[in-house]
């Protein structure tokens, strides 16, 4: 597909974000079954359930445009398949656990740039609704990425580096 204008690259951004979501609500599910700590475990099943919802306002902007989400991000399954890996391959569950922190803070970082882009773009096109349907979603993969820096600095990491 070649992009034209800059309402199909807007467009284009929001099929990214979806695929985004979509790889990570399978992903979240991964990571929490690993899981020891009881926080970190309900934080990540948390967000998965928060994932859903974005992937529904996601669809629901697409179908507004007139397009679906059919797209693979591939920067996405990259990080994902990083994120796996990181899991098999960490012994330990204190040291797991931090790893799949650290993990599940770059994914969210990708997340927070790929939904501060499409905000932008939804803002320079003057689709206030969309901005904002954006900035809501922004604001919830901020507030995820500051829980896991709270649970990392307060049992995790200390756990896992208690093990040097």
């Amino acid at each position: 597909m070649k992009i034209e204008n800059f309402t199909e690259m807007y467009v284009a951004e929001l099929q990214e974000l979806a695929s985004v979501e979509n790889q990570l609500s399978e992903l979240l599910l991964e990571m929490a079954e690993v899981a020891s700590n009881q926080d970190l475990k309900n934080a990540l099943a948390d967000h998965r359930e928060q994932t859903l919802v974005h992937l529904e306002r996601l669809e629901t902007l697409l179908t507004q445009h007139r397009a679906k989400a059919e797209h693979t991000d591939q920067a996405m399954q990259a990080l994902a398949n990083e994120t796996r890996k990181m899991a098999e391959i960490v012994e330990g569950n204190e040291l797991r656990d931090a790893a799949l922190i650290a993990s599940a803070q770059k994914l969210e970082h990708y997340m927070i740039a790929a939904y501060g882009t499409a905000a932008a773009l939804a803002g320079q096109l003057d689709l206030r609704d969309d901005q904002k349907t954006l900035h809501q979603t922004l604001e919830e993969e901020m507030n995820a990425d500051a829980l896991l820096t709270r649970i990392a600095k307060s049992a995790v990491n200390p756990a896992a580096s208690a093990h040097s």
